[in-house]
């Protein structure tokens, strides 16, 4: 079954060939048939969701006979992290309990953005716990399924380890997440969809529950770049019309552009399969016209090093839960509980110094840039391993997850922004993300060449095909 873009599937409701109650009632009866299997959602709220979508079509009616167009993303199905807060809904951020009603059930500012578009909420996916990790485990409500191996439950990759999953169920269109060391990239990686990680204040966290005050960001998950791109253009302040956005992107091109490929360890420690895959992926883009060249890449091992050791985020998340969350401590798990021991306190002279020389690095970064347009990378080094791999092995999970981050966190750490595409699969079957990074601030270029990118190698469907247990819940395996 061919998927429709988000632009197509907004144009159909817009014109009255779909209503937005055949759109997410098909949503709801699709997460009703793969929920068992798949279990991306912590809840999920259907009856809203149709009460939401019969006011929709109002909107979409009145627009078509007032001679007016409706918000973008009018009757779009849309999944929500659950470290969101969004009205009506609880909030567990991943934890073993419900965090209180306020703040946490008042839609978060990117909420707001999506209803403000017209999208249509259908519920909260699973998060790892505190969105502390990239590996996607949560013990206390279970671990989503990814969709890509239908013998052997895989992790989906976190934090936001429900997002990709719901877009693969096609109870959403647009998977809400957020990204601290990888938390949109390594989920969109791990199942095969597109991510977008934002730059650093681009947007507002307003309504998100804190992991790390200097490195959270918002975004999506998407299917598509060109749906990426069209959700970045129906939510963002600046543009608030897609179709904009879209027309002033359509022009890149591979032709000309010139690709930075870093030298550093991240590359080094690719698993030989997926180094494979991506390399491919990369003379494809070299046979479009790309200038694929070697940079000095040694700032991006620095900052996986700062990220991972200097415990900024570890302080933070840590002075989060004991001020604002405290009777949530004790009930961690050890798998982020014994992460969080020993953290610095932010007002002593160690967090301080890590902060400054993160300031100093965020200044050099831009030299990755001085003889290219972007840079690529990994956004897995490894393949999904099976979620009982993990499970009861902390020493497994450590490794597991700095291997999930390592590609990753040199990006939020740099406060640079990044978009992580799906172009094949490795020797297991298993997705794998080409990384692209592009300049602070400069978002709407990084998804400009995404896009030209995408047009020269395919989409996720074109490239992979359909997830394996999709097939068998569909009946066309």
């Amino acid at each position: 079954m061919t998927i429709p873009s988000l632009a197509a599937r907004a144009a159909e409701l817009r014109a009255g060939h779909a209503s937005a109650e055949e759109v997410v009632g098909e949503a709801i009866a699709r997460h009703e048939r793969s929920d068992e299997r798949l279990g991306a959602y912590k809840y999920f709220d259907a009856p809203t969701a149709m009460r939401e979508a019969k006011a929709a079509d109002e909107v979409l009616r009145s627009a078509r006979e007032g001679g007016t167009t409706a918000p973008p993303l009018t009757g779009i199905p849309v999944s929500v992290k659950d470290v969101y807060g969004v009205t009506g809904m609880p909030t567990y951020a991943g934890t073993a309990k419900r965090l209180p009603v306020n703040p946490w059930s008042r839609d978060a500012w990117l909420v707001k953005r999506l209803r403000a578009a017209g999208a249509v909420i259908m519920g909260k996916t699973h998060t790892v716990e505190c969105a502390y990790g990239g590996v996607g485990f949560n013990p206390h409500w279970g671990t989503p399924r990814n969709p890509w191996d239908a013998e052997v439950p895989r992790i989906p990759g976190g934090s936001s380890c429900g997002a990709g999953v719901s877009l693969w169920e096609r109870s959403a269109d647009i998977a809400i997440g957020s990204d601290t060391g990888g938390s949109i990239r390594i989920p969109a990686a791990f199942t095969g969809v597109v991510g977008h990680k934002t730059t650093k204040g681009r947007w507002p966290t307003d309504g998100v529950v804190q992991l790390s005050s200097t490195f959270d960001t918002v975004g999506a998950l998407t299917r598509t770049v060109a749906d990426s791109v069209y959700f970045f253009g129906s939510v963002d302040p600046r543009w608030g019309e897609p179709d904009l956005l879209l027309d002033a992107l359509e022009t890149t091109s591979v032709d000309g552009m010139r690709i930075g490929m870093p030298e550093c360890t991240i590359w080094e420690a690719c698993q030989a399969d997926i180094r494979d895959i991506l390399e491919s992926a990369l003379e494809e883009l070299e046979g479009a016209g790309g200038r694929l060249q070697r940079i000095v890449g040694t700032i991006l091992d620095d900052a996986v090093d700062h990220y991972m050791n200097e415990g900024i985020g570890k302080a933070e998340c840590h002075a989060f839960l004991h001020t604002q969350l405290p009777d949530w401590v004790d009930l961690l798990h050890p798998t982020v509980g014994s992460r969080l021991n020993d953290p610095r306190s932010l007002d002593g002279d160690a967090y301080r110094g890590a902060l400054a020389k993160q300031r100093r690095m965020v200044a050099l970064a831009e030299a990755l840039f001085t003889e290219v347009d972007v840079v690529v990378l990994p956004t897995n080094l490894i393949t999904a391993p099976p979620v009982a791999q993990i499970s009861d092995d902390l020493t497994g999970y450590g490794e597991v997850n700095f291997a999930t981050l390592r590609p990753t966190c040199a990006i939020n750490l740099l406060e640079l922004c990044a978009a992580t595409l799906p172009v094949g699969l490795d020797a297991s079957g298993m997705p794998v993300g080409l990384q692209i990074v592009g300049r602070r601030g400069d978002d709407e270029s990084l998804l400009g060449v995404a896009l030209a990118v995408e047009k020269v190698l395919g989409t996720g469907a074109q490239r992979l095909g359909t997830p394996p247990v999709m097939a068998e819940l569909d009946g066309t395996a």
